[in-house]
């Protein structure tokens, strides 16, 4: 592999090198190979590792690279948009529901959460929790949490836990009334468990989006997802409204 330096340019160096890295993985690399090393991708541009670093970041946040525990970083496939909101509101675990459920358990929710169930201190609720994968490969983590007072007939349910739990769960949640349901997004960072349910680093970038269903003129559950950010596009169209799509290679 030749050297390449790069030339003085106005833009940030980053910025140039992402573009010259692009331009490389077009013409010198198949999908799924692994890149060389920090070391020899920054002294075959003549750049920084901290600069190499921020340019891996921004192909990895266009989802031109994915980075793998014990793999590296190598080429992503082309992706291809779909949807994540449905256009008509749906509790969780409908049939055109595209989410696994792993498991529930009874815990606190945080904070943030227990304020929007308006649930008291320290009160337990159900915590679903499930998965989203495409082609084989995870893409979204997801923690759903229902109060108890949104599902009383679950305590009937002989299915103490795993999936048949999650599953009750998801079922008598469906037996309300959806009046309606909001969304908010975010972008944040991978914490350790999402990390690992979702096959990348600690750190890595992320989208949160926060969905909250209302039945009874009340927040009967909300859903905590968490997508790779290489995995998603966040769109707006021209009522204001906004659409995250998740990309499927």
């Amino acid at each position: 592999m030749g050297t390449t330096q790069l030339e003085t340019v106005p833009e940030p160096k980053y910025w140039h090198l992402k573009t010259v890295l692009s331009d490389a993985l077009d013409s010198e690399f198949a999908v799924g190979e692994i890149l060389p090393n920090e070391r020899e991708l920054a002294a075959r541009f003549g750049v920084a590792r901290a600069t190499l670093r921020q340019a891996l970041e921004q192909l990895e946040l266009e989802g031109r690279l994915q980075r793998r525990r014990g793999v590296g970083t190598t080429v992503a496939p082309p992706r291809v948009g779909v949807a994540v909101a449905d256009a008509a509101h749906a509790w969780p675990g409908t049939a055109a529901d595209a989410w696994q459920p792993v498991d529930s358990t009874e815990a606190v929710p945080p904070a943030t959460v227990a304020r929007l169930l308006a649930t008291g201190p320290g009160q337990d609720v159900h915590i679903v929790r499930r998965t989203r994968k495409t082609r084989g490969q995870p893409v979204a983590a997801e923690l759903l949490y229902v109060p108890a007072s949104s599902v009383p007939g679950l305590a009937a349910i002989d299915a103490p836990t795993g999936t048949a739990r999650a599953r009750a769960v998801l079922r008598e949640l469906q037996r309300l009334q959806l009046e309606g349901q909001d969304q908010a997004v975010e972008l944040g960072s991978a914490r350790a468990d999402d990390a690992k349910q979702l096959d990348r680093l600690p750190g890595a970038p992320v989208l949160v989006v926060t969905t909250r269903y209302v039945s009874g003129g009340r927040t009967a559950a909300v859903a905590v997802a968490t997508y790779r950010a290489d995995t998603c596009r966040l769109t707006f169209g021209d009522a204001g409204g906004a659409e995250v799509q998740l990309l499927a290679g």
